[in-house]
């Protein structure tokens, strides 16, 4: 098992900390998606949901996505096997007790994360790392919730995390220096390119990106154009490869309106109101690709 040995600079001399088994708690899209690219960089890994069949069943779509990769020829069975063969499903939180890092990724609730970071710090041991990949939730809160602040930090993977090559690290206000270059180690040796920004509403990415799907929603709600045309547009008029509402479809638009909220209450200023029409959405149960309708309607 490959060992990745962090050095962390004390007061007085250089303390060694080795880091080999990650946890991720939540096998959803995000979770899973982690869990498969920490698996792919020779972390052993430590995949936990409400149980053990959520767990599994987390488990069965990281197998799903790897065999779409094998029929491309970007991957082959030798290759596949091995990763999955470093991800062990466990039955809740309980199960990830000896890991030294954890990284949380489930709903984009502050109630239901704060619940769960003080479910970790009494599980954990005293010295295990807690991240969160929250994608707009204040990692100062977070923090707070643990009686080890200065060992929780945010890691905010992008969507699809084996794809996209970025990670947000955000330190909550009682970060530590070697925290922070422990999980800066860890997104580097899974092949992130790992940027620090503060510990704001919405960081950086989605401070940009969330007005802009919030505005292209806007703009199909008041009838300026079409949901395709929308998308159209902006992408040959701005060269994104992706339009904002088929992005949003992607991200989940439960997830889209849960952050446009925490802007518009962290910020206080109206350009983040959420339009009516996500809201709508949301309401309707239509969150995009993984209900099977959002913007867009998606084969089962």
């Amino acid at each position: 098992m490959l060992r990745h040995r962090l050095k962390l600079k004390g007061t007085d001399d250089t303390m060694t900390k080795e880091f080999k088994k990650i946890g991720i708690l939540g096998s959803g899209q995000m979770g899973a998606g982690i869990a498969q690219v920490a698996a792919q960089s020779g972390f052993e890994v430590l995949l936990a949901d409400r149980d053990q069949a959520v767990a599994e069943s987390g488990k069965a779509k990281i197998a799903s996505q790897l065999k779409k990769q094998i029929e491309k020829g970007k991957l082959n069975e030798a290759e596949m096997k091995k990763i999955l063969d470093g991800i062990t499903p466990v039955n809740g939180m309980a199960g990830l007790k000896d890991c030294e890092m954890v990284i949380e990724a489930v709903t984009e609730k502050p109630e239901l994360k704060f619940q769960l970071f003080r479910q970790l710090d009494e599980v954990c041991a005293k010295d295990t790392i807690l991240a969160t990949n929250t994608s707009s939730i204040s990692i100062t809160l977070i923090a707070a919730q643990t009686r080890r602040p200065e060992l929780v930090a945010g890691m905010h993977f992008m969507n699809p995390v084996p794809v996209m090559k970025l990670v947000e690290g955000i330190r909550a206000l009682q970060t530590t220096d070697d925290t922070f270059r422990a999980v800066r180690m860890v997104s580097e040796k899974m092949g992130k390119t790992f940027v620090e920004v503060k510990d704001i509403p919405g960081f950086a990415v989605n401070r940009i990106l969330m007005p802009m799907i919030n505005e292209a929603i806007t703009t199909l709600y008041e009838g300026i154009a079409s949901a395709e045309d929308i998308d159209t547009a902006m992408k040959l008029g701005t060269n994104q490869p992706m339009g904002p509402l088929t992005l949003a479809d992607f991200i989940g638009l439960d997830t889209c309106l849960a952050i446009m909220e925490v802007l518009h209450e962290g910020l206080g200023d109206s350009k983040y109101r959420p339009c009516p029409l996500l809201k709508q959405y949301v309401a309707a149960g239509w969150y995009g690709k993984k209900s099977g309708r959002g913007f867009y309607r998606y084969d089962a």
